[in-house]
């Protein structure tokens, strides 16, 4: 036995702990394995054109038919430069870069250097190690508070009022009491921090229930029981089944006799499929566990290399809502800072007027309202609730509370194809031998060609599950003659028993040991007790095909399987070579000896376009693959070549020395097995159906009712996402489709956009390299054209493709955009889009973990963004203005009340007053405006038309806004001059009359902006009036007791907040009369 072991750590169920992922791996029984798919690459083109003019006029087509027709060049945005640089956001840039650099300076990273691990001896390492823990907590004790001031202070509207309040403690700009502004900061500052400290603590016990998993330790004394947060680099970890691995391990041992192990990376890049790793040899064959640390064995690792499983993170996203009352804030300080330079104009610049414009700033800082942002966050996180409770979508998660209203508001919906708008089950359909075809309703016909070779076999004296010496001698290949229909079909139905990557898998008896060789003896074979593991869902849907017609496979391991016939007889074949499927390759094989014949058979299988040229000369294979596409069916091409023993002899020294080359190792592996590829014959062609998911065609007509353009990008063959495209009605019956002809250059590029330029109405179908090619040299046409269309289809797309269309979509429409996808390739194009919803599927849950919303079913988006999303918005929107008006009407009456007395900067409201105003008196009923809704949830899904004038943005707009300027001026212009008209001797009766006018008022406004009442939103408004009128017994500071209870107090406030009502109401309901909203035809 060697004392050392040089290995590389390789990711697998495993032994030796090495540094933990924020991503798990979870282990399984024997499977299969496939290689990943490398990201899609597009070699570049190198056209060198002139530049050729591209958008020719209708008249250009009109009167001269040639594509090089001198045309005006596409828009180009001129770059600013200079001080409009710097005015137009490079201060940003310059600012973020300096910190970028600071931070780079202060954080430099330590040099990551290769290590050496000792086995069950974490003492011996020569570097401390990081604890082996997942935290995904956002801060700590000490970054905790400035970390969320931050966040807060950040914004244009909360660093405002900590000016404002920070300013009353200099005594000549002092206006009131302290808690006057800082009462109503320190509450939306203890709200914010008790919902940052709330989910703070729910990441602390997600990342407690995972670090607090228990694990079996191996170590001299036996097992013991330890935490996953406790493993060192070092220690021996024994990995259960079905158990997820806590960290980067070392493969040392497996109770598997042949070594093998298969992983399952669901959770680290999305993929399903079982992949297969081999434990270390010296290890495997130790007589027991206990032997590990009696051969002081130690593992070198090299230094961390940068690859897939390397850890990404997500920012936090901001939705447009924000951003568009944000720019409103900043208009608000703009009026408020002009307001304040009038009156001071009016004062005529007396004494210190610099001090008296900072005061009179302070005295209409009411104009930015403090509670915006609270009221928003808080409604967010009640749209979340609702959305989640909601019974008609089950499952749905809410992952980002900050842009619920974002599903309002979406024009582009890009989509995945398999397992989104598919259920990602395969189910098989079709077999076509190329003179005879094979269907559903045929299946029977397969079964008796294939009972007929078997029945005619005898097996040898002891079965052939025993034969454990079969003849070696190569046998001659047969003479080459028209084989029969039965004898096509049972080769046909053998090679896609043998080529794949599937393994099945028996659940041991209850009751049965634990041991290895005990547990594998007991194991139950039955059919019923049989699933299968395979690296995709169209490898089980073959293999269950053949069960189902006759051809059974038992048993798989690395260096055999064994399959059951028709009549009972065990086939075994010795697994020579396997050859994995890459999405370079498109194809995979496998090399098998027949134990009873000691035939060598080469099997490949693969897609059409790389098996063409392997396969002999036919006349039926691209014609069929065209056929079967156009049904909406995935198709593999079956191949095979039979082998002599000199000629597998002869491949395998070649193929072993490739192996071992240091130099090009996968070039020369790759030219050897192509080797084999050549003139094999064509055994027939397989259609497998990827049914679609529940309700995807009335969810895709809705959506397009509603207004919002569809794209489906996906990795499939164009003819597959055509068809699919056509049977999920993503394209609709009366629309054309302009299939994207293959360009390679620039010149091709040029001539199919203008020949797609002519088409109207038309939904555009394009594949990957060509949509390259297109926006290398005409982005900004491409996307103009597409963007025309109803639907796009992009076919064979990359997932940084994915994502780059998304970003073009941003860029050139400045429309929201919202991607939906359930696999790990889909996570790119979820996080570049505006909102991203994951779908929990097959695929595993990384895209429902990295997306914004993850919902169960796709049919689960039309009650997402037609309910939820829509009224999300209007709400929001309404209440952001309402907010706005609440604070508009008090600086009204305070700028109406000095400019009465002389343009004094003086207080109109102090103390108590202004604090209760802003909360107690009438906070309920206008946070309870979340509550409203215009239409029934279920009239907005049957009239989805309803969600297109959201598309617009008119629920806020510069229109809206100056709408409620306008009501807030003459509510608080009236407020304040009815009070003065009306008070007779003592001021405080002024204060009196309009303060409680004003509470009158802004209830009564509550109601009338109401659409739909609920029955908390009356129990808000009983409240906050009896909460009001109980205070008047408390508040004889600021009003006369013996003057309030008084009927003449009772008529002049009835009065003044009548006059300021009524006619709203008025102009209300001729509005409604006269130009009634399209939610009101409905409603009535």
């Amino acid at each position: 036995m060697a004392d050392q072991i040089p290995l590389c750590p390789v990711r697998g169920a495993a032994a030796a702990a090495n540094r933990r992922r924020a991503a798990y791996y979870s282990v399984a029984g024997p499977g299969p394995g496939a290689e990943r798919p490398s990201r899609y690459q597009l070699e570049d083109e190198s056209a060198h054109l002139d530049e050729m003019p591209l958008m020719m006029s209708e008249e250009g087509f009109e009167n001269d038919e040639s594509d090089y027709h001198t045309l005006p060049r596409a828009r180009i945005t001129r770059r600013k430069r200079g001080l409009e640089w710097l005015v137009c956001g490079g201060w940003k840039l310059l600012c973020t870069s300096c910190c970028d650099w600071l931070i780079h300076i202060c954080q430099r990273k330590r040099e990551l250097k290769a290590r050496t691990v000792w086995l069950g001896h974490p003492e011996k390492c020569e570097e401390k190690h990081p604890r082996n823990s997942i935290k995904n907590q956002k801060y700590n004790v000490f970054t905790f508070i400035p970390g969320v001031l931050y966040e807060q202070f950040k914004f244009f509207l909360n660093l405002y009022f900590l000016v404002v309040s920070c300013s009353q403690f200099v005594p000549a700009l002092k206006i009131g009491y302290l808690y006057t502004y800082w009462a109503p900061l320190g509450f939306v500052l203890a709200v914010t921090i008790m919902r940052e400290a709330i989910d703070e603590f729910r990441r602390f016990q997600r990342d407690k229930e995972v670090n607090s998993q228990l694990y079996s330790k191996l170590t001299i004394r036996g097992k013991v029981q330890v935490k996953s947060s406790d493993i060192q680099v070092g220690d021996l970890i024994i990995v259960e089944k079905n158990q997820r691995i806590p960290s980067d391990m070392v493969f040392l041992r497996t109770s598997e006799k042949a070594g093998s192990c298969f992983i399952r990376t669901d959770q680290l890049d999305g993929e399903t499929d079982w992949k297969p790793k081999v434990a270390v040899s010296c290890t495997q064959r130790l007589p027991a566990l206990g032997d590990l640390f009696s051969i002081s064995a130690y593992v070198y690792a090299q230094k961390p290399q940068l690859d897939i499983h390397s850890f990404e993170g997500t920012f936090t996203r901001v939705g447009l809502l924000d951003l568009e009352l944000n720019q409103l804030t900043k208009a608000l300080f703009g009026a408020l800072v002009a307001l304040s330079v009038v009156m001071v104009t009016l004062q005529g610049f007396v004494g210190p007027w610099y001090r008296n414009l900072f005061r009179f700033l302070l005295l209409l800082s009411y104009i930015i309202p403090i509670s915006l942002r609270v009221n928003l966050d808080m409604g967010k996180a009640a749209y979340g609730w609702m959305i989640m409770k909601d019974e008609n979508i089950p499952g749905t998660v809410v992952r980002t509370s900050t842009i619920p209203e974002e599903l309002g508001r979406l024009v582009y919906l890009l989509t995945d194809k398999t397992g989104t708008l598919t259920q990602n089950e395969m189910v098989f359909k079709r077999l076509h031998l190329g003179t005879v075809s094979y269907g559903a309703d045929t299946m029977d016909e397969i079964q008796s060609h294939l009972r007929n070779p078997y029945t005619q076999m005898q097996p040898p004296a002891g079965g052939q599950a025993g034969s454990t010496t079969p003849p070696r001698k190569a046998q001659s290949t047969p003479p080459k003659v028209r084989k029969s229909v039965s004898s096509r079909v049972h080769e046909a139905v053998k090679a896609i028993a043998l080529c794949h990557n599937v393994t099945p898998v028996y659940e041991p008896r209850a009751g049965a040991p634990t041991e290895a060789e005990d547990a594998e003896a007991d194991q139950d074979f039955s059919d019923g007790n049989r699933t299968y593991q395979a690296a995709s869902p169209d490898e089980v849907a073959l293999v269950q095909w053949t069960e189902s017609v006759g051809l059974t496979l038992v048993s798989r391991d690395l260096a055999s399987m064994q399959l059951r016939s028709p009549s009972g007889q065990l086939l075994t074949f010795s697994v020579l070579q396997t050859f994995p499927f890459t999405s370079e390759s498109k194809r995979m094989g496998i090399i098998v000896r027949d134990e009873s014949t000691a035939e060598i058979t080469f099997y490949m299988k693969g897609a059409d376009v790389a098996m063409a040229s392997i396969v002999q000369y036919n006349d039926w294979l691209e014609e069929e693959c065209g056929n079967m596409a156009r049904e909406g069916l995935r198709t593999l091409v079956v191949a095979k070549r039979a082998l002599t023993e000199e000629q597998y002899q002869d491949f395998e020294s070649r193929y072993s020395q490739a192996k071992l080359s240091i130099h090009d190792r996968a070039l020369k592996v790759a030219a050897v097995v192509e080797s084999l590829e050549r003139e094999m014959e064509l055994l027939c062609l397989t259609g497998v159906e990827d049914q679609l998911q529940a309700d995807v065609r009335p969810t895709l007509e809705m959506l397009r009712n509603a207004g919002i353009k569809i794209w489906m990008l996906t990795g499939d063959k164009l003819e597959t996402a055509t068809c699919i495209a056509k049977s999920s009605h993503l394209v609709s019956r009366t629309q054309d489709i302009h299939i994207f002809r293959p360009v390679t250059n620039r010149g091709e590029a040029h001539l199919e956009l203008n020949a797609f330029r002519r088409k109207h109405d038309c939904a555009l179908v394009i594949s990957g390299d060509s949509l390259e090619v297109c926006l290398k040299f005409y982005e900004h046409e491409l996307v103009e054209l597409a963007c025309q269309c109803p639907a796009v289809v992009c076919c064979r797309c990359s997932p940084t493709q994915k994502a780059h269309i998304v970003k073009l979509l941003q860029q050139h429409t400045g429309r929201r955009t919202c991607a939906i996808g359930d696999g790990g390739n889909d996570v790119s194009m979820i996080q570049m889009a505006d909102c991203g919803i994951g779908i929990e599927g097959k695929e595993g849950r990384q895209a429902a973990l990295a997306a914004d919303f993850s919902i169960a079913q796709f049919k689960h988006v039309g009650r997402l963004l037609m309910v939820h999303g829509r009224s999300s918005y209007k709400r929001s929107a309404a209440l952001g203005q309402f907010v706005m008006h609440r604070g508009l009407i008090i600086s009204t009456m305070q700028a109406v009340f000095s400019s009465v007395f002389y343009f004094a900067s003086v207080p109109l409201y102090q103390g108590f007053l202004m604090v209760g105003y802003a909360t107690l008196y009438t906070m309920f009923p206008v946070f309870s405006l979340v509550l409203d809704q215009d239409v029934k949830p279920e009239m907005a899904m049957l009239y989805p038309e309803l969600y297109k004038d959201l598309t617009k943005g008119r629920s806020l707009s510069f229109k809206t806004f100056l709408v409620w300027v306008l009501v807030s001026v003459y509510q608080g212009g009236i407020l304040m001059y009815g009070a003065l008209l009306l008070f007779e001797s003592e001021f405080v009766h002024v204060v009196a009359i309009s303060f409680t006018a004003l509470i009158l008022t802004e209830l009564l406004m509550v109601a009338l902006t109401v659409r739909t009442w609920h029955w908390l939103m009356v129990v808000a408004e009983v409240l906050s009036l009896g909460c009001y009128v109980a205070s008047l017994a408390f508040l004889n500071e600021y009003f006369d007791v013996a003057f309030i209870t008084s009927a003449t107090f009772v008529w002049k406030v009835s009065a003044v907040t009548a006059v300021s009502c009524l006619p709203l109401y008025a102009l209300k309901h001729l509005k409604r009369k006269l130009a009634p909203p399209s939610y009101s035809k409905l409603s009535s």
